[in-house]
């Protein structure tokens, strides 16, 4: 019989931990769901469970989001190529996931009914759930752009994207309080009819004043980081920005974008005081939208934005940020294998791209 090494071991058991969890929250609901019932399930023992998840709240993020990321991508017939069939394609994705009236309220499409109770529970998730939504928005206002270019040079289609999703997690809350009530192909509509607005959005820079060096440095990030956007590799080694947020700050990204040359790379490496709480809800939360953002926009047309979840803390320690905090705000300027220039604190996403 071959020994597991000590990582794969531990890699075995958390598969097992939410192999466990997932059958446990389907079948008892997450309040009434114990962890000693989810260690029997598994195998395990209590303290098993525990050092892999530091309560039921973080497995029940962890369990979801593992469930969002392995969501199958379908891409369209035929690509989207105007801002409304991408907002089409966009809400018909969403929809799918959505519980019907004819659901067992104890089957699997009705596992994330507890997600928004167990944010709005606790301010430090709420806060966490705010920033990852903007960054959400980000994402496919600037995907949207590629498609509609906005007219002014300082235009964006951010704002539409924030309305987009504010109906389809409204659509999402509603379906799960009230199973039948909301009919897809009527959000569907909407979303689509929502291309057409003008709610003369404009980008502005905030006047934030960041600590900022000019430097020549080595660069050589760990191998290995995974861009949760397109779910290839990131390459934070090529020339761009590599920017390490806390959670607080993850709207921040859109300044690295908007200052880098178009051909230049941008890397949000996302980070957080409690990783084992909270990185599992930024995981679930973005992949929400970027599953649906890769089936309805052609490749061309995916933003110019990687997201890492440091998980590890190798990339942040890479760059220098080895005790991440979720208020952290660290951009790093990288040029041919160096970094150039580097930036700390609130404006610090923008100072680096400079």
């Amino acid at each position: 019989m071959v020994r597991l090494s000590r990582a794969e071991a531990q890699e075995r058991n958390r598969a097992k931990v939410l192999a466990a969890a997932r059958a446990e929250f389907a079948e008892r609901g997450f309040r009434e769901a114990r962890i000693d019932d989810i260690a029997d399930r598994a195998e395990l023992t209590r303290g098993a469970v525990y050092s892999n998840f530091p309560g039921k709240r973080a497995l029940y993020f962890a369990v979801l989001a593992d469930l969002a990321e392995r969501t199958p991508v379908i891409p369209a017939d035929e690509p989207a190529l105007t801002v409304r069939e991408a907002l089409g394609e966009v809400a018909r994705a969403w929809v799918t996931r959505l519980p019907l009236a004819t659901d067992d309220e104890r089957g699997p499409s009705m596992l994330g009914m507890h997600l928004m109770p167990e944010i709005l529970a606790d301010e430090v998730t709420r806060t966490a759930y705010a920033q990852l939504m903007s960054l959400n928005a980000v994402l496919l206002g600037l995907a949207l752009e590629r498609l509609r270019p906005p007219k002014e040079p300082d235009g964006r289609l951010v704002r539409l994207a924030e309305a987009v999703l504010t109906v389809l997690q409204g659509a999402g809350q509603l379906s799960a309080a009230a199973p039948g009530f909301v009919e897809p192909f009527n959000v569907i509509r909407v979303c689509e009819q929502l291309a057409g607005l003008d709610l003369g959005d404009r980008w502005a820079v905030a006047p934030l004043l960041p600590r900022v060096r000019e430097t020549d440095e080595p660069w050589s990030p760990p191998s290995g980081a995974v861009d949760a956007v397109g779910g290839g590799p990131a390459r934070p080694e090529r020339d761009g920005v590599v920017a390490v947020l806390g959670l607080h700050r993850l709207s921040a990204a859109e300044e690295a974008v908007r200052g880098t040359p178009p051909d230049a790379e941008v890397t949000v490496v996302v980070v957080t005081g409690a990783p084992k709480e909270l990185l599992p809800l930024a995981r679930l939360v973005i992949a929400e939208v970027c599953t649906c953002l890769r089936q309805a926009f052609p490749r061309p047309a995916w933003p110019r934005l990687r997201v890492v979840f440091d998980e590890s803390g190798a990339l942040a320690a890479a760059a220098g940020v080895t005790e991440p905090l979720d208020g952290t705000e660290v951009a790093l300027r990288v040029r041919a294998g160096r970094v150039v220039r580097r930036a700390e604190g609130y404006g610090a996403c923008h100072a680096a791209t400079r």
